[in-house]
């Protein structure tokens, strides 16, 4: 079987590796002739929107993915038209527009910060006495890894802060203080059958991602899967997809949502019976779902800008190094370790001497 992949970076690149013990190849799209996932797998070079490419990918997959958000819908809904497509294009619409996405979480009684949306500056004003200070504003879309949004302490930041957004459709966020992030990885197949990996403990710096942590049995996992199980069959969803929220006290506050594989499940490649890359690839090509149990206590750890020595990040007891094949660059993520430890200070210690390589590198 052939999987065609919408992108060609890191994730792509894992989903390959997780497909080829199961017999399913990866075909790629993506506009950079050096795109991570060529060592993969076939890379078809050439912009998102492409029709001859796109056409091309359609009559030689048996379905298509994708691997991020900023996918044009348009090539999507082409796709779609020809084959299948998982999950469901409706899904990107949403996620990739902060508004839309907030909204169907109200829609479906999940709670968030409370939001506004801003299209002028006298928009901002009217925010900012609805929302509160401190907030945060961002882009509706095209928005990552901590860029396209601003946070306002006091209203002397309105100004800067929308000179640089403005431009784009804009969103007000309340800030919240949270007491953790965490995030919840499911996976739904075409059959309607939901699993959830163990709720995930992330800390992000700079708006990066820098550490996840897997907790089973955690306490708030419970009230996460009952949202998850909302959007996923809202959406009819099929694959892997990703709920972040913040923790404040005993409630969960929805952030965003991921409709793909996402950085903060990077540890169930070798921390759960099977990882969210295969388990994806199983929804979305019609095979039964892997169980998401782990099997050692589990945890990730991102090197951003460039990569430690191999040699000593494989020196940490219970380490595993991915690299990515990327050139070195400030602030762009070259790979990751993942880590399993016989219990939680073997994994506390493991992760610290990690992130301490992260930081030197």
């Amino acid at each position: 079987m052939i999987v065609g992949i919408m992108g060609g970076g890191q994730l792509a690149k894992m989903l390959a590796l997780a497909g080829q013990p199961l017999g399913i190849q990866c075909l790629f799209l993506d506009p950079a002739p050096d795109a991570c996932a060529r060592s993969a797998g076939e890379l078809l070079c050439g912009d998102y929107g492409d029709e001859g490419l796109l056409d091309q990918l359609a009559r030689r997959a048996s379905v298509v993915t994708y691997e991020f958000e900023n996918v044009p819908e348009a090539s999507l809904r082409r796709l779609a038209s020809r084959g299948a497509v998982y999950p469901d294009p409706r899904a990107l619409a949403i996620a990739r527009d902060r508004w839309h996405e907030k909204r169907l979480f109200a829609e479906l009684g999940i709670p968030t910060p409370p939001f506004v949306a801003i299209d002028t500056r006298t928009d901002l004003e009217r925010g900012l006495a609805a929302v509160g200070l401190p907030a945060v504003l961002k882009t509706r879309t095209m928005g990552y890894d901590g860029k396209g949004q601003r946070v306002l302490r006091d209203a002397a930041d309105a100004d800067g802060a929308y000179a640089a957004l403005s431009g784009s459709p804009l969103i007000l966020e309340g800030f919240v203080a949270f007491s953790r992030e965490v995030s919840l990885i499911a996976v739904r197949d075409r059959f309607g059958d939901a699993r959830f990996y163990p709720l995930t403990e992330n800390v992000h710096r700079s708006g990066v991602l820098a550490q996840s942590v897997a907790r089973p049995g955690d306490p708030m996992t419970a009230q996460a899967e009952d949202y998850a199980r909302r959007l996923l069959g809202h959406l009819d969803y099929v694959g892997v997809l990703a709920v972040e929220f913040f923790q404040k006290g005993h409630d969960l506050l929805a952030n965003e949502m991921a409709p793909r594989v996402h950085n903060s499940g990077h540890w169930t490649i070798e921390g759960a019976e099977t990882s969210q890359f295969e388990n994806h690839l199983r929804a979305v090509a019609g095979l039964p779902l892997g169980a998401t149990c782990p099997v050692a206590a589990a945890g990730m750890v991102n090197f951003v800008g460039r990569l430690p020595e191999p040699a000593a990040v494989l020196a940490v007891p219970g380490a595993h190094l991915h690299v990515y094949g990327k050139d070195p660059r400030p602030g762009r993520k070259v790979g990751h370790a993942t880590v399993r430890a016989q219990g939680e200070a073997q994994l506390r210690e493991a992760l610290a001497r990690l992130a301490a390589l992260a930081a030197g590198s």
